[in-house]
């Protein structure tokens, strides 16, 4: 409660000056002269000019403010080592407990460091902080706690640049005897061509005061396989070279062995992700005779800049005799030994279109090319009639990997092409424009060669009334196959009755046999969206199992696939933490890391005080330890809390302080005019009868 003097005159201010200067000059007047009680008469004219200013006896009812203390509780992933979490609890208890003792404080907790997986900004506490008091005035500000291992990334270079004069404590977990383990990547190519070898440049460092030196086995795995283990000393960096195997992401794990004692072992391992490049897909094209359909292969191979096409079409048996001298012949003759035996394994993918036998290629060429299959290459076959006859490609050593046996039977009527079950999940014929509708809404053809699917063959499109087989996939050992039962593909290419979608059928169909990892009908993927992971199976089956997630702090998740489309299952969860994630669906193993390659978070995770010390220091707190060497994280050594009005250092030995605020809400003001009503009158009569009656003696 407060108590004042205000004014509010009856008149306004310029005639109240005026009569004050008028009272002033008639008293002095009174006093030059010598007037009969000129004391009274001062005192009857200054209670008159009083009484138009309107003075007043005010009162004002305040409610005494609390001061705002915000306590910042740092959830960062280095802060759920080592018991750090459970350090940071107790000193939340405490301080929460020790406050309510305390009257005139307002508590703020907010928790922050767990930002999205996807930060590369470490540890942000001062943001926060910031955002908390936002709404507090700075004089109502009575401190700042920061519940913290030390590792922080966004403190400010000033104390003036927090925005308030009050004091700053940070509370540190850890102890000051850990020691850790670090691999960090030091150089590592993004991109690689297929079966090269590309260098990774690795640091190892041992930290902490009692870390020991030696030599360390460092393993490296591609794609969850172990390719090679090897040694490396801490402090140094060592250059590894690793192999390219595949297109698509190449996944390169190294993980060094746990130091005896190390607060984690999230930071002993590190993941490359270099993208295989294919410098060029090499293709032979073989046309066993002129036709129609042999351009559309050749446009569609010629049009596809990462494919370098070796084209054939044999005119004329090497049997045809004519009479022509060689010399004057245009065309050359067909080089069998140098493609088909000296050359072969430079090739990506063989494709033989309505190829016939005709003394051109000897029957052991034939046993080069299924060696050829099984070692890893790829055979297309495009047949026409030729395939259900005695000249049929079949009828060759390469039977053996040909997944369709003709039956000697050509269905020349129009027909439908249609996606099997099969197909409908398969990445070649999954989603080929037309094919929803009913029926599919491409041109008919009019040619399809009879033929029974082999064990391990899968038929992905059907044609004819009775679903007869026309593409067939299979793999061979380290190879693949396919038969295109018709040579009538180009009247899609020609837009006959509106065309159809030979475009993305035969060049998936192409980048199927060459293995292009998106086209692969298993497959499990795990990548990182946003502040997601999802999980992707690819299958041909009918159902997909339940996939477990491995966290980077080794926490499981067991997460349930929805079909998203034909053969297409994924599920999706949050991606809390940085490091790597790993998903498993029983047979299958998938991995991706989320967040840069060097996180700052992981930079560094020794629990210290001299990264918040110097700040701390200059807004008159400080950073201590709550925890001895040896202690049980919920042994802590908690300060008292000390309220202080005005002080220069609010830390000593055992104690914290934090500033009381002068701060007050004005609730009311009650208002007592002097000179109103009878007492005004009274007076102002009083002052004039009591300079009459003197005047009379």
């Amino acid at each position: 409660m407060i108590w004042s003097l205000s004014f509010d005159p009856l008149v306004p201010l310029w005639l109240l000056a005026g009569a004050g200067g008028i009272a002033v000059l008639l008293a002095i007047a009174a006093f030059v002269l010598r007037l009969p009680a000129w004391p009274l008469r001062w005192l009857a004219m200054g209670l008159l000019v009083l009484a138009l200013a309107g003075p007043a006896i005010e009162r004002e009812d305040r409610e005494p403010l609390q001061s705002v203390v915000a306590i910042v509780v740092d959830e960062s992933q280095s802060q759920r080592l080592a018991g750090r979490a459970d350090t940071t609890a107790a000193a939340l208890a405490a301080l929460e407990q020790r406050f309510e003792a305390l009257p005139g404080y307002e508590l703020r907790v907010v928790r922050a460091g767990r930002g999205t997986a996807a930060s590369t900004e470490g540890t942000a506490l001062f943001s926060t902080l910031a955002s908390s008091l936002a709404d507090v005035p700075p004089e109502r500000i009575g401190g700042a706690v920061l519940l913290t291992d030390g590792q922080v990334h966004d403190i400010p270079g000033k104390a003036s640049d927090l925005g308030f004069t009050a004091p700053l404590h940070a509370l540190v977990t850890g102890t000051a005897d850990e020691i850790d383990r670090r691999l960090a990547i030091a150089r590592a190519p993004r991109f690689g061509l297929v079966n090269s070898q590309q260098v990774v440049t690795l640091q190892l460092k041992d930290q902490g005061p009692a870390a020991p030196s030696g030599r360390v086995p460092l393993t490296v795995r591609r794609d969850g396989e172990i390719v090679t283990r090897l040694q490396i000393t801490p402090g140094g960096t060592i250059d590894i070279p690793v192999e390219i195997a595949h297109g698509g992401d190449n996944i390169f794990e190294f993980s060094a062995d746990p130091l005896p004692g190390e607060l984690t072992r999230l930071n002993n391992q590190v993941v490359v992700t270099i993208e295989g490049i294919r410098e060029n897909l090499r293709v032979l094209l073989v046309s066993g005779s002129p036709h129609a359909g042999e351009r559309t292969w050749r446009n569609l191979l010629k049009s596809d800049a990462s494919v370098d096409l070796v084209h054939f079409t044999i005119l004329r048996p090497p049997t045809k005799q004519d009479g022509t001298p060689t010399n004057e012949l245009s065309l050359i003759s067909f080089p069998t030994r140098e493609l088909f035996s000296v050359k072969i394994d430079e090739f990506d993918l063989i494709i033989f279109d309505r190829y016939e036998l005709r003394s051109v290629l000897p029957l052991l060429y034939f046993d080069n090319i299924t060696r050829f299959v099984r070692g890893g290459g790829a055979v297309l076959v495009a047949v026409g009639p030729d395939y259900a006859y005695d000249r049929s490609i079949y009828r060759t050593p390469l039977s053996p990997v040909l997944p369709a046996v003709p039956t000697g039977v050509v269905h020349e009527e129009p027909f439908r092409a249609a996606i099997s079950e099969t197909g409908a999940r398969h990445p070649v014929t999954r989603g080929l424009p037309g094919a929803n509708a009913t029926p599919p809404a491409w041109s008919r053809w009019f040619r399809l060669i009879d033929a029974v699917v082999t064990t391990g063959g899968e038929t992905l499109m059907t044609g004819g009334d009775e679903d007869k087989p026309l593409l067939v996939l299979s793999r061979e050992e380290e190879g693949r196959v396919a038969v295109l039962l018709s040579d009538h593909v180009w009247l899609w290419a020609r837009g006959y009755e509106g065309g159809g979608p030979h475009v993305p059928l035969l060049r998936r169909l192409a980048h199927w046999l060459m293995k292009e990892p998106d086209l692969e009908e298993e497959a499990l993927r795990l990548e990182a969206r946003g502040p997601e992971v999802i999980a992707e199976r690819q299958t041909i089956g009918t159902s997909a199992e339940e996939f477990t997630l491995t966290l980077p702090g080794g926490e499981t998740r067991r997460l349930t696939p929805v079909e998203v489309s034909p053969g297409l299952w994924r599920a999706s969860t949050p991606a809390p933490d940085l490091g790597l994630y790993t998903v498993d669906d029983g047979t299958r193993k998938a991995l991706v890391h989320v967040g840069p390659p060097n996180p700052r978070e992981f930079a560094d995770v020794l629990s210290t005080t001299e990264t918040l010390d110097p700040l701390a220091e200059a807004t008159g707190g400080a950073a201590v330890r709550l925890r001895g060497e040896g202690a049980s994280p919920t042994a802590i050594d908690m300060p008292r809390v000390v309220p202080l009005r005005r002080a220069n250092d609010y830390a000593g030995d055992g104690w914290i302080g934090f500033r009381s605020t002068d701060a007050s809400m004005l609730k009311g003001i009650d208002r007592y005019p002097l000179f109103s009503g009878l007492l005004g009158l009274a007076l102002l009569l009083g002052a004039a009868v009591l300079t009459w009656y003197r005047e009379g003696r």
